[in-house]
């Protein structure tokens, strides 16, 4: 007979091999896929299979009422080859990309410097530059209106006191898509300072003060530390400020109330898409240019992500 304390050690060891590492990290992954059901649920029912509708639908011609008539890539011919409205707000949303994105990038850079140096009432000025963008576009967009409002806003009324002829801003075709970006710029500005504030918060101060250690005046040691220890930041704000940028719509709707501005010149892609689909009701063109829309995103984001590791540095 085998000694009590054998037969006890068997015993545990088959309780063990039978809830051991191996059982319960199965338990534990389909906890994990329990609690991610919700959110996988929402995913797939309003972005996955919508998105597959959308590529569907682009090959049909439909009026939202009555039965799809199968076109099969007519949609996309006619908008690559015959459609000038549609290459028209192609150039007009590279225009606003152009005139946001980098001027953006670039002050708020300056502003996140400015802001992370140990000035009196800095955190009143960080509050005060992010205001803006978590106050809603929609109201801030009417305020604007009447700031750029050519017979008595306030942009004419400074360009006066400057002895500068004032402009016909929102009635003009030169000047409405100006107006668009100086808005943008103004909303925007705020959101990408906090980011590249918080950037500026993870860089090890020693380093710098090393270069200044070293005999580095304050322009060297940004660009030669500061700088380049930002790329990841500046990585991400330059990613999501070109998707935003390229995604435009309501500051584009509301000062152009829904015409699209003078002569169509603050026409862009998201604008024309909301016209096709909801306008004009044409869902089969619209899910076209939604098509497109996305290929020239995913060809603009797989060129950045492309060309990033050529000068995004990781510490």
């Amino acid at each position: 007979m085998e000694p009590l304390s054998s037969v006890s050690d068997r015993s545990l060891l088959r309780t063990a091999a039978r809830s051991g590492p191996g059982r319960s990290a199965v338990a534990a992954g389909w906890q994990g896929y329990a609690f991610l059901t919700p959110a996988l649920f929402i995913l797939v029912a309003f972005l996955l299979i919508p998105t597959i509708w959308v590529f569907g639908i682009s090959l049909f011609k439909w009026d939202f009422i009555g039965d799809p008539e199968f076109l099969g890539l007519r949609n996309f011919v006619r908008l690559l080859t015959e459609d000038e409205l549609f290459r028209k707000a192609v150039f007009q949303t590279l225009y606003f990309v152009v005139g946001t994105v980098p001027t953006g990038m670039a002050l708020s850079l300056l502003l996140a410097v400015l802001l992370n140096a140990r000035l009196p009432g800095r955190g009143l000025f960080r509050a005060l530059l992010f205001s803006p963008y978590v106050m809603p576009v929609i109201a801030t967009t009417v305020i604007w209106q009447w700031i750029f409002n050519p017979d008595y806003g306030v942009m004419n009324a400074l360009l006066n006191a400057f002895q500068i002829p004032g402009v016909g801003w929102v009635r003009s075709a030169d000047w409405i898509m100006p107006a668009i970006i100086i808005y943008s710029l103004w909303h925007f500005t705020g959101y990408n300072t906090v980011i590249f504030l918080a950037g500026l918060a993870n860089i090890p101060p020693e380093l710098e003060e090393a270069a200044h250690v070293d005999g580095a005046g304050a322009w060297s040691t940004f660009w030669k530390v500061t700088w380049p220890l930002l790329s990841p930041t500046t990585y991400f704000v330059l990613f999501i400020s070109m998707i935003g940028s390229f995604k435009v719509f309501v500051q584009v709707y509301q000062f152009t109330l829904g015409t699209g501005g003078p002569d169509r010149a603050a026409e862009t892609i998201g604008f024309y898409l909301y016209q096709e689909a909801f306008q004009h009701f044409r869902a089969g063109y619209a899910s076209a240019i939604s098509v497109i829309f996305f290929l020239i995103i995913v060809v603009v984001t797989g060129a950045q992500m492309r060309f990033a590791s050529r000068w995004v540095f990781y510490r």
